[in-house]
C-alpha cells in the first residue's frame, strides 16, 4: 500500500475516489442479479416473504396490535422491517468485501479503504426500492406519510453511517476469521428481537425500554416511524440523537484504527 494511501484520512479517500465507488457499486449491483431469470426481482422475494410470514404469524395468529398507534399491523411492520432489511443486507456484504474483492486487495495501488463503502452503496440501491414500495403501500391502505417523511434521507444517512461503523471492524476480522459472516447471521437474528421492529415499546416496562434504546438500531427503526407513521421530528429525540451519533463516531474511529493497523496483513490471508 502506498505511503498517502496509508496516511490519507478515510473520508478523503472516499471523497476522492466518489466516482469509483458509485461506479463499482453499480456494478456490484448488476453483477449479484446477473445470469438470473427474474433479475433483481430476488431482491424482494425474501423481504416480502419475510413480511407475509411475520403478518400472518404476529398479525393474523396471535393478533398483535400496536398499542401506541392506530396504524394495522401490517404498516407498522413495514415501517419498522424495511431500514432492518438494509442494516442485515448491507452489513454482511461490507463485513465480506476483502474476501470477495481479493484481486483488488492483492493490488498494491488500489485503496481498499472504500470496499466497504462499495458494498453499502450497492445494497442503498435495493433500500431505495424497499422505501418506495413501502410508501405505495401506506398510500394503497389509506395512510398517506405526512410532511416528516422528509426525514427519512437523515435516517437512511445515519443507518448509512452505522453500517460502515461496525463494518470496518467486521472487515478487518474477516480475512483472518472465515466465520465471521457466519456470525454476524447470528447476531443479526437476535438482534431483530431486541429491536423493536415487531413488538411495540409498551410491551415493556420503563426500565427493559432503557436497555433497548442503547441499541442503535432503536434510533434508526424509530425514525422510520416518525417518519410514515408517527410525523415526529429529529427534534423530539435530542438525548437519544446524541446517543446515537456519540455511538457511531466512537465506533468509527475504533474501526477505522483497526482497519488501518491490519490492512498491510490482509493480502496475506486471502
Amino acid at each position: 500500500m502506498s505511503k498517502k494511501s496509508d496516511n490519507t484520512p478515510l473520508l478523503k479517500d472516499v471523497w476522492e475516489s466518489r466516482d469509483l465507488i458509485f461506479s463499482l457499486a453499480k456494478s456490484d449491483f448488476k453483477a449479484k442479479y446477473a445470469g438470473s431469470v427474474f433479475g433483481i426481482i430476488w431482491a424482494f422475494v425474501q423481504p416480502v416473504i419475510t413480511v407475509l410470514i411475520y403478518v400472518i404469524i404476529f398479525g393474523m395468529g396471535l393478533k398483535m396490535t400496536p398499542d401506541s398507534t392506530e396504524y394495522p399491523f401490517l404498516l407498522y411492520l413495514i415501517a419498522g422491517i424495511v431500514p432492518w432489511f438494509f442494516f442485515v443486507d448491507a452489513w454482511q456484504n461490507a463485513s465480506n468485501c476483502l474476501v470477495e474483492y481479493s484481486y483488488l486487495v492483492k493490488k498494491m495501488v488500489f485503496k481498499i479503504q472504500i470496499l466497504p463503502v462499495v458494498k453499502v452503496i450497492a445494497s442503498v440501491f435495493v433500500h431505495l426500492f424497499l422505501v418506495v414500495i413501502a410508501t405505495v403501500i401506506f398510500v394503497v391502505m389509506g395512510k398517506m406519510p405526512g410532511i416528516t417523511m422528509i426525514q427519512i434521507i437523515y435516517y437512511m444517512f445515519c443507518e448509512i453511517c452505522l453500517i460502515l461503523s461496525v463494518s470496518y471492524m467486521t472487515a478487518s476480522v474477516t480475512p483472518y476469521f472465515k466465520d465471521m459472516t457466519q456470525l454476524i447471521g447470528v447476531v443479526t437474528q437476535l438482534g431483530m428481537w431486541v429491536t423493536p421492529i415487531m413488538w411495540d415499546e409498551s410491551f415493556w416496562p420503563d426500565w427493559a425500554m432503557n436497555i433497548f434504546r442503547l441499541n442503535p438500531m432503536y434510533y434508526i427503526v424509530t425514525g422510520y416511524r416518525d417518519c410514515y407513521m408517527h410525523g415526529g421530528w429529529i427534534t423530539d429525540h435530542i438525548g437519544t440523537t446524541i446517543y446515537f451519533w456519540s455511538f457511531v463516531i466512537i465506533l468509527s474511529l475504533i474501526s477505522g484504527k483497526i482497519f488501518r493497523e491490519m490492512k498491510d496483513y490482509f493480502a496475506d490471508h486471502l
